[in-house]
């Protein structure tokens, strides 16, 4: 019994970690079945959790599996700030309507993945609207400009010119007031987030509580290489249907097969290795990605969809077929641009441009590289391996 614990400890805190601070007194703390408050934020900047987020919605799960109280803090305040931890630009502030549109689903879509009934579940707006400026000012006197400012991607910025508004100076205040609030004793986010999460400490010291230990996981790659991120379109959705889902998990580079088998699913890491060494002896990678489609599927829809979902793809993509009873779309303009926008293919015009020009559309199963292209009615509009849609 107490070797199965040690093992179970064991991979809580090494699979899909990144670092722990402080990693010995949480081991400790584990060890001694004590029940711990792990905290989670996710602010709605979109309306879907895409699989990125997941990483960390996963090992809260972990926890809660293990006994330990999970708190999951839907920042509605902290969306429409902006955190830019990750970005080397100024993100923008989002309207009040914008953020209630995003977050509709947000509980629905983590309960795919955490037991949300047995979860706590906040909204930061509820005492972050209730902060005076003399408690804001306290706040940030823990803090110097210095710290601020020599994290990376700051520096960047300032070395480059850019824009870097003193809003965004206010963001790790407000994360790190959310552990005050919830009383948490481990804080879980990227590694991106680091100097948030490290804020959470300091401002637990400063209310007189004890500093929570802190969990950072990787950052996965999206399906074109880039960081998985809603406002690159590389995304794969926990609403996505099963097919797309599959679909898109089969359109992924080759070398991220494992790192996602390692930090999307919860697979066994001797099979995982297994698939290892057969990628490095030679097995044609297709094996596996069926495999990591498969299971991903499993694990937000069911078993059933899953081979559904499977059987299509082998149908629809391995034997090159076009798909029968396709939804039919009526745009308001035919050109090959705009239909890739209205119909949501593609975020932007840019991007539907860039996607025409390296040959990823194609009209009736033929390529089509100009981005002036007019679609005719009752064409099929295929973009990638697979998206289609037919035009009314």
């Amino acid at each position: 019994m107490k070797n199965n614990l040690s093992k179970k400890i064991r991979e809580l805190l090494n699979r899909g970690v990144e670092e722990i601070i402080d990693k010995s007194n949480l081991e400790a703390k584990l060890k001694r079945g004590k029940q711990l408050r792990i905290k989670l934020g996710i602010d709605p900047t979109s309306p879907n959790i895409h699989l990125g987020r997941s990483i960390p919605l996963l090992k809260l799960r972990d926890f809660q599996e293990m006994g330990h109280k999970v708190i999951l803090i839907i920042g509605d305040f902290t969306g429409l700030i902006g955190d830019t931890s990750d970005k080397d630009s100024e993100r923008p502030m989002l309207s009040k309507k914008t953020v209630k549109e995003n977050l509709k689903t947000y509980i629905k879509q983590a309960a795919k993945i955490i037991d949300i009934d047995t979860a706590e579940i906040y909204h930061n707006s509820k005492w972050l609207n209730e902060l005076s400026y003399m408690e804001i000012g306290r706040q940030a006197d823990i803090f110097s400009l210095n710290e601020f400012i020599s994290r990376e991607n700051i520096r960047r910025r300032l070395d480059k010119g850019t824009r870097v508004s003193l809003r965004e100076l206010l963001y790790p205040l407000m994360q790190g007031y959310d552990s005050v609030k919830v009383k948490a004793d481990v804080e879980i986010g990227g590694t991106d987030q680091r100097f948030n999460l490290l804020a959470g400490r300091d401002l637990q010291r400063f209310y007189g509580q004890e500093p929570q230990d802190i969990l950072t996981n990787p950052l996965i790659e999206g399906l074109d290489g880039r960081k998985m991120s809603s406002s690159l379109g590389n995304t794969v959705n926990l609403l996505d249907t099963p097919n797309d889902m599959f679909g898109k998990i089969m359109s992924l580079q080759d070398d991220l097969i494992i790192k996602y088998f390692i930090l999307l699913t919860r697979v066994d890491m001797e099979t995982i290795k297994k698939h290892e060494d057969g990628l490095k002896a030679g097995v044609n990678p297709r094996e596996f990605k069926i495999e990591l489609a498969f299971e991903i599927v499993r694990m937000y829809y069911s078993e059933k969809d899953a081979q559904a979902a499977k059987d299509y793809f082998v149908k629809t993509f391995s034997k090159k077929e076009i798909p029968t009873n396709l939804p039919g779309f009526k745009p308001n303009n035919y050109d090959i641009v705009s239909i890739l926008i209205e119909a949501k293919l593609t975020p932007s015009k840019s991007e539907a441009r860039r996607v025409i020009e390296q040959g990823g559309v194609k009209i009736d199963g033929v390529v089509i590289k100009d981005i002036h292209y007019v679609v005719s009615s009752g064409s099929v509009l295929q973009k990638g391996k697979i998206k289609f849609v037919k035009i009314l």
